[in-house]
């Protein structure tokens, strides 16, 4: 271990500067922090989770009431840092959140909309198509409208906040590698690259999906996901504007989708969420042969747009792959190391996560400075999965567990019925069939 000096020690360090880490990045910086940002591949790059022109940003969450908050705040620091880049990052189109009226898309988009009094309407699949013609959901189909949804620009939102780190001190390298860290005598943190070593009084690690590959502990906890997105040039585009098209979550007999209005290239875009459910090493899946676009995958989007967007099936423009980072129920995972609480982690979100990485990485940076958030972070914290505890949690009792309504698309429970931790060996990956609808009463505290 060579000797800090001037030059390689900061105070926080942040592995991974992806839409989190750029984030990270900026809010240390803004403290007043000396920071340095290590990114294993371009900044911005498309070899994980934050590319693709656009990513959904929505106030109704159906995944939890408790999201709302959070995101309230995400919102406003959106607008900070585009207005601070001069650009427009966040896009307002109304989003779409529609399924079966007793299904948990819709009831639990309905349910974020009446608690929190967000402005809403609700839609048969018809009036749906009346209002946007380029919706065809069938007539037995709900839709929540929220009109303050849309989608963010991901890699213009990590290009706007690396600058604004920068500007404000912050050193950012790209293609380093982070190899390893281990912790200093003195409380702090060293952190080897394939190019150097750096030391640190504190490291933020948001790496994505080799999160478990820098923290083992979290194998089979933060699960990397092949993910494809389809772009098809609409038969009739009008109908695919933004001002036309809002974003859209849904749920049909053929799996839970997402998509957005035509903007920044060429299509209409969606994607189903876990798409073949194909796991494993993220270099694997993202990388070579494997990671490129097939023709199954081309044909089971092509035969979902054909059903309930016909007039945006026209020829295809693009297919592009990424990842998703599944925990075993669908939440994040935000907590110090069970070890060393001068290292605190967030995990990449399930697939739902990108809209929060402005507020996330603001909460990093608390992690970071003061060792505490004043976010309440139950919800996240890692212990729930049989981690050992943190510093952050461990005068606030034992994880809050959680039961799980719907059946186990693997054939087994994936929570003890009495609520026990979960075990390594039956975490399994989120899957749309989970309705946390179902969670006990109480078993999620508020963040604010």
């Amino acid at each position: 271990m060579t000797p800090p000096t001037p030059t390689n020690h900061f105070h926080a360090i942040v592995a991974g500067v992806g839409g989190m880490g750029s984030a990270a990045c900026y809010h240390l910086a803004r403290r007043g922090k000396r920071v340095l940002g290590l990114e294993q591949f371009d900044i911005p790059h498309m070899r994980g989770s934050s590319h693709g022109y656009t990513r959904i940003i929505r106030l109704a969450y159906y995944e939890h009431p408790s999201y709302v908050m959070l995101l309230k705040r995400a919102y406003e620091l959106w607008r900070d840092i585009g207005k601070a880049a001069g650009e427009k990052l966040l896009h307002y189109t109304g989003s779409i959140d529609a399924g079966p009226a007793d299904s948990w898309v819709f009831k639990g988009a309905l349910q974020s909309a009446v608690q929190y009094d967000l402005p809403h309407e609700v839609l048969t699949g018809v009036e749906l198509a009346q209002r946007f013609p380029g919706y065809r959901f069938p007539h037995d189909i709900l839709a929540l409208y929220q009109p303050q949804g849309g989608f963010l620009m991901p890699e213009r939102c990590i290009v706007a906040y690396a600058n604004a780190a920068m500007a404000l001190g912050a050193e950012i390298h790209g293609r380093e590698k982070v190899l390893g860290f281990e912790p200093t005598a003195t409380g702090g943190v060293c952190v080897r690259t394939d190019r150097d070593e750096y030391f640190a009084d504190s490291l933020v690690v948001t790496a994505g999906a080799w999160d478990a590959q820098l923290m083992p502990f979290l194998h089979g906890l933060a699960v990397p996901e092949r993910q494809v997105l389809a772009w098809l040039q609409p038969r009739r585009p009008e109908l695919f504007q933004p001002s036309n098209f809002p974003v859209f979550n849904c749920l049909v007999p053929e799996g839970r989708f997402y998509g957005f209005p035509i903007h920044g290239v060429p299509g209409f875009k969606f994607g189903k969420y876990h798409h073949f459910e194909e796991r494993g090493d993220p270099d694997r899946l993202i990388y070579g042969d494997e990671g490129e676009p097939r023709p199954d995958d081309e044909a089971m989007l092509r035969d979902f747009a054909s059903r309930y967007f016909p007039d945006g099936a026209g020829p295809t423009m693009t297919l592009a792959a990424c990842m998703f980072t599944n925990t075993p129920d669908g939440h994040f995972i935000i907590d110090q190391h069970p070890q060393y609480p001068q290292i605190c982690y967030a995990s990449p979100c399930s697939g739902h996560g990108y809209k929060f990485a402005s507020v996330i990485g603001e909460i990093m940076a608390e992690l970071a400075d003061l060792g505490y958030s004043r976010w309440d972070l139950s919800l996240f914290r890692a212990d729930r999965f049989g981690v050992p505890t943190s510093a952050l949690f461990r005068d606030r009792g034992p994880a809050l567990r959680a039961e799980v309504g719907g059946h186990d698309p693997f054939g087994s429970a994936t929570h003890n019925p009495r609520g026990q931790p979960f075990s390594r060996e039956s975490a399994r990956a989120a899957h749309d069939t989970r309705d946390p609808r179902y969670w006990q009463r109480n078993a999620v505290t508020p963040f604010w």
